[in-house]
């Protein structure tokens, strides 16, 4: 696995986009998307600059979607990127020494899975609270994508599991001293301690793996620095 750091240039990647999320990637992602899907990439800058966390619909039990997921998906179907479901056929062409077509073989079809978010030659999938299996589907999807000259990068949105627990904690207990007695409760109305779900040290370690070959991967996950400062109510 060829990781690299291109998201770390502010030519392609800006501060106020970069200083807000943890990122990795493989092959140069960030750079490959910035130079050959532009509009693409510029969409996915302006989403990572302008959406912030809010306790107020993070902090609450949804699935295994949930508001965050649904929120950052509708920011790319404003920009133009839709669910769509990819799927590719394989057809062999036979020909002589001397250029006669001979005939074909049966198509081969494979069926692909509704990717999140795709345009142009980009998919992305926000996984935020998923079995981390889903992790595995993507990325084995990616390379196959890739392999086959049909898209130029993957991306995945998720989160950092640990840093995000301690972050509730303190806007949970924050939150719990201004109710009366009665009213408190210590648990958390969602739960961070699960370590079977979609999150960044689950993805980083599939790509240091190599699950996703070749193709250039760009992993992008939500930390404290991009809650937006309100706290939970």
């Amino acid at each position: 696995m060829f990781e690299t750091f291109t998201y770390d240039l502010p030519a392609v990647l800006p501060p106020v986009a970069r200083n807000h999320w943890a990122f990795m990637e493989s092959n140069s992602a960030a750079a490959v998307m910035q130079a050959v899907c532009p509009q693409e990439w510029a969409d996915i800058v302006d989403v990572l600059s302008t959406y912030r966390l809010d306790p107020s619909s993070w902090l609450k039990a949804g699935g295994n979607r949930g508001d965050i997921a649904a929120q950052i998906d509708e920011e790319f179907a404003r920009r133009g990127w839709r669910e769509t479901r990819l799927d590719l056929e394989t057809k062999g062409v036979l020909f002589s020494r001397a250029g006669e077509k001979l005939g074909e073989l049966p198509t081969v079809h494979q069926e692909g899975y509704l990717v999140d978010n795709f345009k142009n030659r980009i998919v992305l999938d926000v996984e935020w609270n998923a079995k981390d299996g889903n992790l595995d589907r993507d990325l084995a999807s990616y390379r196959s994508w890739f392999e086959a000259g049909v898209i130029s990068a993957g991306v995945i949105i998720t989160k950092d599991r640990l840093a995000l627990l301690q972050l509730a904690r303190r806007l949970w207990a924050e939150y719990q001293a201004t109710l009366p007695d009665e009213q408190k409760s210590p648990r958390l109305p969602i739960d961070l301690t699960t370590s079977t779900v979609t999150a960044f040290d689950k993805a980083r370690m599939r790509v240091r793996r190599g699950v996703m070959g070749s193709c250039p991967i760009l992993i992008v996950a939500a930390t404290e620095a991009t809650w937006n400062g309100k706290p939970y109510s």
